[in-house]
């Protein structure tokens, strides 16, 4: 209800014809600081509501993205949940292909684990993969010939499917938080690693050696490399990272860039962005803020001819990050495109497997 003021002025006999002028100015300028003060308060409290152009009245917005602000993320606490290992899905000799189930943030996540069989596994890598049509997608598409290649050699791989792929749960309805959700999972993942001997203890009961929960590598190509940057500036770990053509440049430009190859020329994720600006600060959602955060040595990896990732998103990320004395290892591969399959692949692996080699001896 509106604040009414009465004031009332008693004229006697006492008073001079100066005292009334006086009092009304003093009174005027009460009202003008009052006006100010509440019209502050008004604008400050607008910046939660929606105001309804239908009716008097004031309907709050829950701003349910506030919470994935890097900043918030970095103070957030993720319990670590028990894991479960499926069954064999594709044999090998030396390592076993499984599926592996966590929750994240109540949700049932899928990821597909390479465990090797013929030596202690030298780390626990997490390899996160870029775009994949969900039509045609499987666990661990996407990093599977490196997770098999890095398996081979003694490594403990994890690919997580995401929310809304492979057997994961469904994510959020909201396109902008299901994006926020791919950084949460990982999150996730990382807090449950200390339960992952237990769970290869289940599936394999005779395994002979034991899994290092607490020696841990990243692994990102295109939007994982994105993913994997993002995870290193939340926690400020030290994993040593390779990234493949990361996606690196700042949001929301990097999902905008790319929308010319929607069937409506991007205008919805256009207006999606322009929805989310409304009520959120873009910055403290972009990697490109939050660089001096990163710990963890690095090793970068781009194509020349790459399509997707054009090779000066590498080249600026590479000085950027140098610029702060950060660690980091830049290789380029001329003709190469964005999958790194035009001759270079096998360069490219040894590099990868002789990185985490040197790091996790």
């Amino acid at each position: 209800m509106p604040v009414v003021y009465h004031i009332i002025f008693h004229k006697t006999a006492e008073m001079s014809t100066g005292t009334v002028p006086k009092i009304l100015f003093l009174t005027a300028v009460s009202l003008l600081i009052l006006g100010i003060s509440l019209i502050f308060v008004y604008f400050r409290t607008l910046k939660n509501t929606l105001v309804s152009p239908v009716a008097d009245s004031v309907i709050k917005i829950e701003r349910t993205l506030d919470r994935y602000a890097f900043n918030n993320l970095s103070l957030a606490n993720f319990t670590g949940n028990e894991m479960e290992i499926g069954e064999e899905i594709r044999p090998s000799g030396n390592f076993t292909s499984r599926l592996l189930f966590f929750n994240s943030e109540g949700k049932k996540t899928s990821a597909l684990v390479n465990i090797p069989l013929k030596q202690r596994p030298k780390s626990v890598i997490l390899l996160l993969r870029g775009f994949v049509d969900k039509e045609v997608y499987q666990s661990g598409m996407g990093t599977s010939r490196i997770g098999e290649h890095l398996a081979d050699s003694g490594f403990l791989t994890i690919s997580p499917d995401f929310l809304g792929y492979g057997q994961s749960a469904s994510p959020s309805a909201n396109p902008m938080e299901e994006r926020f959700q791919t950084y949460t999972t990982v999150l996730q993942l990382l807090e449950s690693l200390p339960l992952l001997p237990q769970a290869v203890k289940n599936a394999l009961p005779e395994y002979p050696y034991t899994v290092d929960p607490s020696s841990i590598g990243l692994f990102g190509h295109s939007n994982g490399g994105h993913i994997a940057l993002a995870v290193l500036e939340i926690t400020g770990a030290s994993y040593p990272t390779v990234l493949w053509a990361p996606v690196s440049k700042p949001f929301p430009y990097s999902i905008l860039y790319y929308t010319d190859e929607f069937s409506d020329k991007g205008y919805a994720l256009r207006k999606l962005v322009s929805d989310f600006e409304s009520f959120y600060q873009s910055s403290k959602y972009s990697i490109d803020n939050y660089f001096d955060n990163i710990n963890a040595p690095i090793e970068l990896h781009q194509g020349e001819s790459d399509e997707e990732v054009p090779i000066w998103w590498s080249n600026e990320l590479y000085e950027m990050l140098k610029e702060k004395n950060k660690k980091i290892d830049y290789f380029t591969y001329p003709g190469e495109n964005h999958n790194f399959n035009k001759g270079s692949w096998n360069t490219l692996a040894f590099r990868t497997l002789n990185f985490y080699n040197r790091l996790f001896p």
